[in-house]
């Protein structure tokens, strides 16, 4: 067998070895599975877990308690509630403040959860459905440059899901509710938000008015309830919203995906640092700022969590993919260590020319905790199993820098 072996001709293995360089894996550098050789997604990539901190975040309007989806257009963002209410809130992206209230004629809200658009039209989704057993979902379509005449059009897209047979389940006990939607090409995609499963569901129907059956694509498993969408073409990055049984709130990233299947990419958790904060819609014009929104929350006497608006910048897990600047090491900053605090995690980026490098994690008190060495330009260290407080990154053997890490 090992003369055959070597009698293989050297341009076939170049052949398999270049087949094998050429072929699909894992191509994002922030995941675990980062594959340099990989030139094609095959969506296999997975991640450390991560969390992010608002930049900023403002109190809204009591009009907005119940304040439900989000969305971007001429400027600033719109908004509306999840119950009775039928009007858009216009609001100041900077404060917050409504700046303008337009009522929709001849339609009602039963349980608007989400609203989206695209060029001509804005869509708001008649469709919450917490106990399961609504038979007039429905998603209405207004006329953009009918909304602030006095003769607005609209009309309405009716649907049922293809696969839901039992419309008698307890409340919120059904997997087929659903709070978030995007407007793309041709279709509508509904996220669901599976009460049971944890997970969510694309469906798909027509954007025009008619009545449908929702047809059933993929799943994910988030381990949460998604609330909200938002979407870039252009860039193939879709963000959902949501939070999980303890009020936990995330935003899911999905990004460098085929066409429209979503699920196809990147999938990426990252937790929002904002504890009971029932995040319910999330908007963005250029794939790096987002707004968030959360509805007001109290379980008294503990909790009591008002209406509020925030801001999240997504360059650290969007930016390389984005191709936009990133922090970078210099001579005057070799080691650029995130995040601050760090969750389960912590990013070392380091110029090449220090590599390798050896590095060690000590406690206060000059116990070492961890060793190993530094072979990538980024490297994740694992921190999850520590308890919380401070500790000391130590990189290093002859020349030692040293670094302060907070472990949450």
């Amino acid at each position: 067998m090992k003369i055959l072996y070597l009698l293989i001709p050297a341009g076939f293995i170049f052949s398999m070895s270049h087949v094998t360089a050429q072929g699909p894996g894992c191509t994002d550098p922030l995941a675990l599975n980062f594959n340099k050789s990989a030139t094609i997604n095959d969506g296999s990539c997975y991640y450390n877990i991560a969390n992010i901190e608002p930049l900023a975040g403002v109190v809204l309007s009591p009009s907005l308690s119940e304040t439900s989806g989000l969305i971007l257009w001429n400027g600033n963002l719109w908004t509306h509630n999840d119950n009775i209410d039928t009007n858009l809130y216009c609001l100041d992206t900077i404060d917050g403040r409504i700046v303008q209230t337009v009522a929709l004629s001849g339609i009602e809200n039963k349980d608007w959860e989400e609203i989206s658009q695209d060029k001509d039209y804005i869509y708001v989704g008649d469709f919450g459905n917490n106990s399961g057993n609504r038979t007039d979902l429905r998603i209405f379509r207004i006329a953009k440059n009918s909304l602030l005449g006095r003769s607005q059009r609209i009309d309405s897209i009716k649907f049922s899901y293809s696969d839901q047979v039992d419309f008698t389940s307890a409340a919120y006990k059904s997997d087929f509710d659903c709070e978030a939607f995007i407007v793309a090409g041709d279709s509508i995609y509904l996220f669901t938000k599976q009460w049971v499963s944890n997970r969510t569901h694309i469906y798909s129907l027509p954007k025009k008015p008619g009545n449908y059956v929702a047809k059933p694509r993929s799943t994910v498993d988030v381990n949460g309830l998604v609330t909200g969408a938002t979407f870039q073409e252009s860039k193939r990055i879709a963000v959902l919203s949501g939070y999980n049984e303890k009020l936990v709130p995330f935003i899911y990233l999905l990004y460098d995906f085929n066409g429209y299947d979503f699920f196809s990419g990147n999938k990426r958790k990252v937790e929002v640092l904002l504890p009971y904060h029932q995040i319910e819609g999330i908007a963005t014009s250029d794939g790096v700022k987002f707004y968030i929104s959360n509805e007001h929350f109290s379980l008294e006497p503990f909790i009591n969590v008002r209406q509020k608006l925030h801001v999240l910048d997504l360059s650290p897990f969007l930016g390389r993919y984005l191709n936009l600047p990133l922090p970078h090491p210099d001579e005057e900053n070799n080691f650029i260590i995130s995040p601050v605090p760090a969750h389960d995690y912590i990013a070392v980026r380091s110029l090449a020319t220090l590599l390798p490098v050896k590095f060690a994690l000590v406690t206060l008190n000059g116990g070492v905790i961890k060793r190993g060495i530094l072979a990538e330009e980024y490297t994740t260290i694992n921190v999850s199993r520590l308890s919380s407080g401070t500790y000391i990154l130590k990189i290093g053997d002859q020349k030692q820098h040293s670094y302060k890490i907070i472990k949450e």
